[in-house]
Order: structure tokens, then sequence, then C-alpha cells
């Protein structure tokens, strides 16, 4: 049964039950910090919005919210990392947009998930970068060797912190929105149980072709 969607959410890990033995972050106390929380509606549905800092560096993160979060069901959650072309602008570059769009669908159909939003901007080049690297992909360089090609790995974003989030309201088992094992391996690694997995399907655009291609091929992502 869904539960009332105005209450705060204050379930987590600390005000309930212990996690289980298999079950618990994998490197100790968090490191994040639990900040704020509000009402969230939007077009897809009736959400809260929860604020974290990070106790190591300066990145924040939200959370996006809904129903009763509890250990022992498995949950919808996703791990969003920032794209301002895609999320903001609805760029077609990407799918990175429609991949937020489907997961708040996800959630408001199961009445119950998180997505946590995360601030790593261009898979953690920031959105300088970003554009210099898509200036490099205009000259014929895909966006593994554009990010290369500045200096960066392919791929530089770190989960742990999320992964941490998820134990702070509460998650132990999950079930993963992403066409990227990567973030399955980091969740898993982190200390949650990765239960199940959720293809997001989008819209293909010839436009962001070639970013899919290699995104399957060079980074191993499910497409």
């Amino acid at each position: 049964m869904k539960t009332d969607e105005t209450e705060p959410i204050t379930t987590g890990c600390r005000a309930s039950a212990a996690p289980e033995p298999d079950c618990r972050p994998s490197r100790g106390p968090l490191t994040v910090e639990r900040i704020a929380e509000a009402k969230l509606p939007t077009e897809h549905g009736e959400f809260r919005i929860v604020g974290y800092r990070s106790l190591t560096s300066d990145e924040e993160f939200v959370a996006v919210a809904k129903g009763d979060l509890t250990l022992d069901e498995p949950t919808l959650v996703r791990i969003h990392s920032q794209c301002l072309t895609g999320d903001v602008f609805h760029s077609l570059r990407c799918d990175c947009g429609q991949q937020l769009t489907r997961a708040l669908e996800h959630v408001e159909e199961a009445g119950r998930g998180v997505i946590v939003y995360q601030q790593q901007e261009g898979r953690g080049i920031g959105i300088l970068n970003k554009i210099r690297a898509y200036a490099l992909q205009e000259q014929g360089q895909d966006t593994v060797e554009a990010n290369l090609s500045l200096g960066f790995a392919a791929d530089q974003r770190d989960y742990q912190q999320c992964a941490e989030i998820l134990f702070d309201l509460g998650l132990c088992k999950v079930v993963v929105m992403s066409n990227n094992p990567q973030k399955l391996t980091a969740l898993e690694n982190a200390g949650l149980r990765v239960v199940g997995r959720v293809e997001l399907e989008i819209q293909p655009y010839e436009s962001f072709a070639n970013y899919l291609r290699t995104k399957r091929e060079k980074m191993g992502h499910i497409l």
C-alpha cells in the first residue's frame, strides 16, 4: 500500500532496524550528511526531495524519493549524473534527459523508489570541459576519445557517496534503473544488495546514434 507522499522520510538506517549483516556500508561510517527535505510536486507525480552534502568534498546531492523505504523490500533506485544539456535543455546529443524522465515515471508507477542526482557533469569532467568535448566530437572524435584528448579518463565518476545516501534513506535491496553495468557493480561494492535491473527504454534519435554505439562498444552499456 502506498504511503502518504507528504510525510517526511525519516526511516533512514539510523532510525530503523539495524542493517542485515551482509547489507551495510562497506567503507564504514557515512561520509554524507542529510541537510534538508521538502515536498516536490512534478508533472510525473508527487515526490520528496532530500538534500545532502559530502563530508569529504564540496559536492552536493539530492535524492528524489517516493513511498515507504525499508530494508526488506526491493526498491527501485537510479543514480543519475547531472547532465545540464540533456536534463534541462533537452539536448539530443545524448539520452540522459530521457533516462531521467523514464526513471521518474517508473518510480511513480511503482509507488516507491529513489533517484539520487549527483553533480558529476560530463561523466565527472564538468560542464565547461564537456562543451570542449562536444567541440572535439564535432571534429570526428567519439565521446570517449574526446575525454581522453582532454586529459581525462573515459569515465571519472564515483558512486560511493550515492550508495551511502541510499543507506541513509533506509535501503538495502535495490533494483537499479540503469543501462550501465558499472553502476550496479559500484552499488554492490558499496554494500547494497542489487537484486535486479530495469532497462530504461528511450526514443533513439540519429543525432545521438554514435553516442549510444560508443557507450555500448567502448563502455559496456547494455543497449
